[in-house]
């Protein structure tokens, strides 16, 4: 049975319909992915007008200090010769809050500003409160002790009467909000009082008391408006394209962007890049590893173990001599320390990390997974469903021609198993069916 024509009618525009579905479909294959990149580039330079300016301005993913202290308990007999006793305390986690003040931007296509961070307690992520007791070596002592170790014999027993008459001991227990912001200590009075310049702080010593409500310099990095390569690579810190703290050339080098972004479209082959003010040197970190984290795919970079390695075991480190140990920088050349001599104590250590959560993580994901693998998905779907509807106009088609085909010719259609006749008719049958009278 063939279509009638309101079937052919719908068969067209169905064919119609599939055919402006193959064409989307395959202009989408062609388009998406460099649309997508272009929106991607568009949008992740420095300027007011892009979608990542407020993120880059004020970093909305929560960045944690977790610092942990080892807890002396035998004080006394440490001072008797016998080996220390410690306990590890924490993690006490403290919420790191970034916001960039002094935006300016430049005519070279280079943005500068001051970046200022706060730190806030976090009794939910923490074990113990900044009320808890910690007995640690009294580090302003110890400090005082080095610096007397050449001095003046006279010069010793005074400072010994001063420790004396200040009630310093070579212990001291305190608070951890004490220790890491800092407590007022008539040691340090005294010591600038008549040593000045000795100690690189005046009132208050506090192991992390420099870095809250403080800023890590002036940064001029660049925008990647007139040029997407170089977007976020520092030009300047602090008006300087290279530091001279070190003794080489490469150590001196101001390589990468500030730390808190890069370029898009890393691949395994790339490396992270940055200035650390805090360091005073460049750091690279090396892709490590694949992983996926809340749905979203990242990359993993790590610290290379030539990174703090000793210039006599990794020749390029030399420049940061005078060489510690291996895992150990000396900073003394670029942080205010006074005139304190190096001292390693194992008096705590910490981590910090950061990582998307609530409505950021899933604006991220929204946008830059989600309606990129929809976009990826619909344009073959679109494509496969086109060719699909093309068929059903070209089915109807045949449909309509075959029965057709097999009325107009009856006689081939008829009788196909009668064989065939010895004789040859010379005339066609009579109308009335009887055969034709032979001819004389």
């Amino acid at each position: 049975m063939g279509c009638s024509a309101k079937a052919r009618w719908a068969a067209g525009a169905l064919g119609v319909a599939g055919l402006l579905c193959a064409v989307l479909g395959a202009v989408m294959i062609v388009m998406v992915p460099s649309l997508i990149k272009q929106q991607v580039l568009k949008n992740v330079r420095i300027d007011p007008s892009s979608l990542s300016f407020n993120m880059w301005k004020e970093i909305p993913i929560p960045f944690y200090l977790s610092v942990y202290f080892f807890d002396v308990m035998n004080p006394n007999e440490i001072l008797k010769g016998e080996k220390p006793q410690v306990r590890e305390r924490g993690p006490y986690v403290y919420r790191e809050f970034r916001h960039k003040t002094n935006i300016t931007f430049n005519n070279n296509d280079t943005v500068s500003f001051l970046e200022y961070r706060t730190f806030q307690f976090q009794p939910s992520k923490s074990h113990g409160s900044e009320s808890d007791y910690i007995v640690m070596p009294n580090i302003l002592v110890l400090a005082a002790a080095v610096m007397m170790e050449n001095k003046p014999m006279t010069l010793k027993l005074i400072m010994t009467l001063a420790f004396t008459t200040l009630g310093e001991r070579a212990f001291m227990n305190r608070t951890v909000g004490e220790i890491m912001w800092g407590y007022k200590d008539p040691l340090v009075n005294l010591i600038n009082k008549y040593f000045p310049g000795m100690f690189p702080f005046k009132d208050e010593f506090g192991l992390f008391a420099e870095l809250n409500n403080s800023d890590s310099g002036l940064f001029t990095v660049f925008t990647g408006v007139q040029n997407i390569s170089r977007i976020h690579l520092v030009d300047k810190w602090n008006g300087l394209s290279k530091v001279d703290f070190w003794h080489s050339d490469q150590c001196n080098m101001i390589n990468g962007t500030s730390g808190q972004m890069w370029p898009p479209f890393m691949t395994p082959e790339s490396s992270l890049e940055f200035y650390s003010p805090e360091a005073c040197r460049s750091m690279k970190l090396m892709y490590k590893e694949s992983g996926v984290f809340e749905g979203i795919p990242t990359y993993r970079f790590v610290a290379p173990k030539t990174l703090f390695a000793n210039g006599s075991i990794y020749p390029p480190n030399e420049g940061f001599c005078p060489c510690l140990e291996s895992g150990i920088q000396n900073v003394s050349t670029c942080r205010q320390t006074g005139k304190i001599e190096p001292v390693v104590l194992p008096l705590l250590w910490f981590a910090e990390s950061g990582a998307m959560e609530g409505e950021t993580l899933h604006t991220f994901y929204t946008q830059l997974v989600l309606m990129p693998k929809v976009m990826h998905y619909a344009q073959y779907v679109l494509l496969a469903l086109g060719c699909v509807l093309l068929l059903v106009p070209v089915i109807c088609q045949i449909r309509s021609q075959g029965p057709e085909d097999t009325v107009s010719q009856p006689g081939l259609a008829a009788g196909p198993d009668r064989p065939p006749s010895p004789y040859t008719p010379l005339l066609p049958d009579s109308p009335s069916g009887q055969p034709p009278s032979p001819i004389a």
